[in-house]
């Protein structure tokens, strides 16, 4: 089709409510937008392990989708054991940032993920944050693993505070998020998912016009920013304000269908 528009949806509190539901009005909203033959995908800061059954519960099967925050890319692969393989995929050297971390937190704890999905972490992150492959390391172990992503997380520290002491960290080479938790989301100098979706659209042939973004969460402000440039980037009704202020549009919120209510125009 001509004009087929390129959709880049979120994950958690978008498709998917923060509560792990996911909506039967929202699934049939993608399916049918899917079958009118706009390119709908996924572009989340989860691991590949954690974001393919998110996939299947769609109903979707997009030619790439975008995952650790735009870290990994993956291409439809009907030759891959999960049907997608790793097409594009930015590491960095995390030894600096870990360091820098730990002198400001001295209790939290550590995860690191490899290109491959594999978790290396310290101390005790809940169960199925960090996907089905991980392993509890030493500190040290962590910064000679090369990362797509860093995760830190703070369970002291209420997030107003949290965000103090990220901000006054100065942290340089590495782009981050913090999470609606005292959740800190570190990936490659200049990666996150705009980066990652703008090379999706080049592949794709999609007009930067006809691009629509939906997002609930920090790590979706930059996502945000791009597709409103020309396009929608589109703002969950619960996304804080910050999150908000870059959109160009707002739906209802994850608990009131807000993707099946955007999509309906389609």
């Amino acid at each position: 089709m001509t004009d087929r528009w390129l959709i880049a949806l979120d994950v958690d509190g978008t498709v998917l409510r923060e509560d792990g539901v996911m909506n039967d009005p929202g699934v049939q909203a993608v399916g049918r937008v899917r079958d009118a033959g706009h390119a709908v995908m996924l572009a989340t800061g989860r691991s590949v392990a954690m974001t393919l059954p998110i996939l299947e519960r769609l109903g979707i099967e997009p030619e790439y989708v975008v995952c650790s925050n735009g870290a990994i890319t993956l291409k439809r692969d009907p030759d891959a054991v999960m049907g997608y393989s790793r097409f594009h995929v930015e590491t960095f050297d995390p030894s600096e940032v870990l360091t820098t971390i730990r002198g400001n937190l001295d209790s939290a704890n550590y995860a690191v993920e490899d290109e491959h999905g594999h978790y290396r972490y310290t101390g005790y992150f809940p169960d199925g944050t960090l996907g089905a492959v991980s392993e509890k390391v030493s500190f040290e172990e962590l910064l000679i693993t090369h990362a797509t992503r860093v995760v830190v997380i703070s369970p002291e520290h209420k997030i107003e505070d949290f965000l103090s002491v990220v901000e006054k960290m100065g942290l340089h080479k590495v782009s981050y998020n913090v999470g609606w938790t005292a959740w800190l989301d570190i990936a490659p100098d200049g990666v996150n998912k705009a980066t990652a979706l703008e090379r999706v659209r080049e592949l794709l042939g999609v007009p930067r016009s006809r691009v629509m973004a939906v997002g609930d969460g920090r790590n979706d402000i930059d996502m945000l920013e791009w597709a409103s440039a020309e396009g929608r980037g589109v703002a969950m009704g619960q996304a804080p304000e910050e999150v908000r202020a870059v959109a160009n549009e707002q739906t209802l919120s994850d608990l009131d269908d807000g993707v099946a209510v955007l999509l309906s125009a389609f």
